[in-house]
């Protein structure tokens, strides 16, 4: 039997539609997350999955995880921005909140198997003897960025129905289904955020679990010291950012920011070729031992740019062959060999 993750929208409704034609056993799981202002499996959404599996004929269960997001998903982001740093929400989500609980969840009801309407897709390797993550066809949807800490345990058990398929082609499954969610916008947010600026929620969560606002006042400073202005929160601000800082006269951008002073560094578009990563994992191969040649992905909308990856003085070292701006720290860095995810990690100050 297949469990298959159903948010309310179009793909996971179209994934569910798939493995049901294809014959397969499916029961349908919704995720309850956030309580507040946003679209994490609102109420509405949670209405429109259960409409669907009503629709197909198939068993469906809401699974309460909100506690659960908040520690891995939600407090992570208010944290990574308060010390400096620039998260990606979605990516610990897929980690910490929707595999592992969702391969859990489905085997406590006799699920051997998930499914997700991610564009990207899952194979296994007999000569590598490992389960292969790859970018979905649609390269305009590929979804494979926000997986890279998924683990062989987590990819032996997943299925990616829409991998092989483009948004048009999943649109029209469900439009030949009937399903009500066949024309359902996307959210193009980070789903708890949805509707606030992203430092407006980092005060509103900060203010309500610390009983403290993160708007401390500091300094905006060139790169040889000389103060040329004030923030309101270093929360603000990401590096490569250019709107909103001082006029100079010339274009300045955020080249640095260093929480420790409450201070940003601003001056010339940042591009440099090396940095180090924490917390990485590896899909392709077991561990890094010798440097490898790949390219590399530093942010959800960047075209991956050749580097070489090696141990330096026991860090994995990421440098590209041309420098590339905004190399920000708190992102994800994924690394491909054409459209097989090596691994990946996140980016270190």
């Amino acid at each position: 039997m297949i469990a298959v993750a159903m948010s309310g929208g179009v793909d996971s409704s179209a994934t569910a539609v798939l493995l049901k034609e294809r014959g397969e056993e499916i029961v349908g799981l919704s995720m309850q997350l956030w309580r507040d202002n946003g679209r994490c499996c609102s109420l509405d959404d949670l209405w429109d999955a259960r409409r669907v599996a009503t629709q197909l004929g198939i068993p469906y269960y809401v699974l309460n995880l909100e506690k659960d997001f908040e520690k891995t998903v939600v407090a992570p982001f208010v944290e990574t921005y308060l010390r400096g740093e620039t998260p990606s929400p979605c990516i610990n989500c897929n980690n910490y909140v929707k595999f592992h609980h969702l391969v859990e969840k489905a085997a406590g009801i006799g699920a051997d198997r998930v499914a997700t309407g991610h564009y990207a897709r899952v194979r296994f390797d007999e000569t590598m003897g490992r389960w292969l993550l790859l970018r979905g066809k649609d390269r305009k949807k590929d979804q494979s960025y926000f997986l890279f800490g998924l683990t062989q345990e987590q990819l032996s058990k997943t299925v990616f129905p829409l991998g092989e398929l483009t948004k048009p082609e999943v649109r029209e499954i469900a439009r030949r289904a009937g399903l009500p969610t066949a024309e359902k916008a996307e959210s193009q947010e980070i789903c708890f955020v949805e509707g606030r600026s992203y430092a407006d929620f980092v005060e509103e969560y900060a203010k309500g679990q610390r009983n403290q606002s993160p708007m401390s006042r500091g300094q905006i400073v060139m790169e040889n010291g000389e103060v040329v202005g004030q923030h309101a929160g270093i929360h603000r601000f990401t590096v490569g950012q250019r709107k909103g800082l001082v006029a100079t006269g010339k274009p300045q951008y955020v080249v640095k920011i260093e929480p420790e002073f409450n201070r940003i560094v601003i001056g010339e578009d940042p591009q440099k070729r090396r940095f180090a990563i924490r917390d990485h994992n590896w899909i392709a191969i077991e561990k890094l031992t010798d440097p490898i040649r790949c390219e590399v992905q530093i942010r959800n909308r960047f075209e991956p740019k050749p580097a070489s990856v090696a141990l330096v003085d026991g860090n994995v070292t990421v440098e590209f062959d041309e420098p590339q701006r905004a190399i920000t720290p708190g992102q994800g860095a994924v690394f491909y060999r054409d459209d097989v995810v090596v691994g990946g990690g996140w980016i270190k100050n």
